[in-house]
């Protein structure tokens, strides 16, 4: 899927003169997160690849409909969680991440640009963003609105494939990373290495339910697992064999026409309070 826009949506791609320009329009900014860490022996570990890469394209799309929009430099570096233990993860602790968002968000607000979005692609970086958000809407009054990107393609997949099968391929390691992935990088995938389901273990004598936490009589318990221990392969949940390059299309295309969409609506409105 291409969008064809006039110019360059990549901040970081842009000449001083070119920024200064657009900058005067004040812009949607979109500043893209992810993460550097195990996908499964099948899958670039650069995450952060995908949520550029996503970001890029709704902006491009927002561009075409006449929203002026431009990606900020993505930040390749998740807040640690349980990843810490597989080889060649690169992570940022939560005290720093939260400084270098507040470091460039501030470069922004210095700029009087107060039309700003999140683009998140790391569970990790979900609690830092709600805090350095509300720190700054308090303390400045610009509202900024964070899309988890995943969870919300995770949504999405039920309409791609269904219910069923979308059942059966979700899960850390498989979708709905590695079928976007396919989709935008597929000479990165290796498909020879794409493994089956993994068989999780019990943890207290009690079923694994997520990448952090265990059942017991039907609620879930929070525990302090490192993925290492779940999935040495990366793959914790979910069959990556059923992910495919079509299924990582199909997902794109929505996930980028509701971002466009809430891009075009968020620039029409106050983010300020008065």
């Amino acid at each position: 899927m291409t969008h064809k826009v006039s110019r360059k949506v990549r901040l970081g791609e842009l000449t001083a003169v070119e920024v200064r320009e657009i900058l005067s329009k004040n812009p949607v900014i979109l500043l893209p997160l992810g993460s550097h860490e195990d996908q499964g022996p099948h899958a670039p570990m650069g995450d952060y690849l995908l949520a550029e890469q996503v970001a890029t394209q709704i902006a491009e799309s927002a561009c075409a409909s006449g929203v002026e929009t431009l990606v900020a430099p993505v930040i390749p570096f998740g807040g640690a969680n349980y990843f810490g233990s597989t080889p060649g993860g690169l992570a940022i602790s939560q005290t720093t991440l939260r400084a270098v968002l507040m470091d460039v968000i501030g470069c922004l607000l210095r700029h009087n640009l107060s039309h700003l979005i999140i683009l998140n692609g790391h569970d990790g970086n979900v609690q830092c963003i709600q805090e350095v958000t509300s720190e700054i809407y308090r303390s400045n009054g610009c509202l900024i609105p964070n899309i988890y990107l995943w969870r919300v393609a995770q949504s999405l997949l039920v309409d791609v494939v269904g219910e069923e099968k979308a059942k059966k391929m979700s899960g850390h390691g498989a979708d709905v990373l590695t079928s976007l992935a396919m989709h935008f990088f597929p000479e990165r995938v290796r498909e020879d290495l794409i493994p089956g389901p993994s068989k999780l273990p019990n943890v207290m004598g009690l079923p694994i339910t997520g990448l952090a936490t265990v059942g017991f009589e039907g609620v879930n318990i929070s525990v302090p697992l490192e993925i290492a221990e779940l999935a040495p392969n990366g793959v914790a949940a979910g069959d990556p064999r059923l992910c495919s390059p079509e299924t990582g299309a199909a997902l794109a295309e929505k996930l980028v026409e509701l971002g466009a969409g809430f891009v075009r609506h968020y620039a029409n409105q106050t983010t300020t309070k008065p």
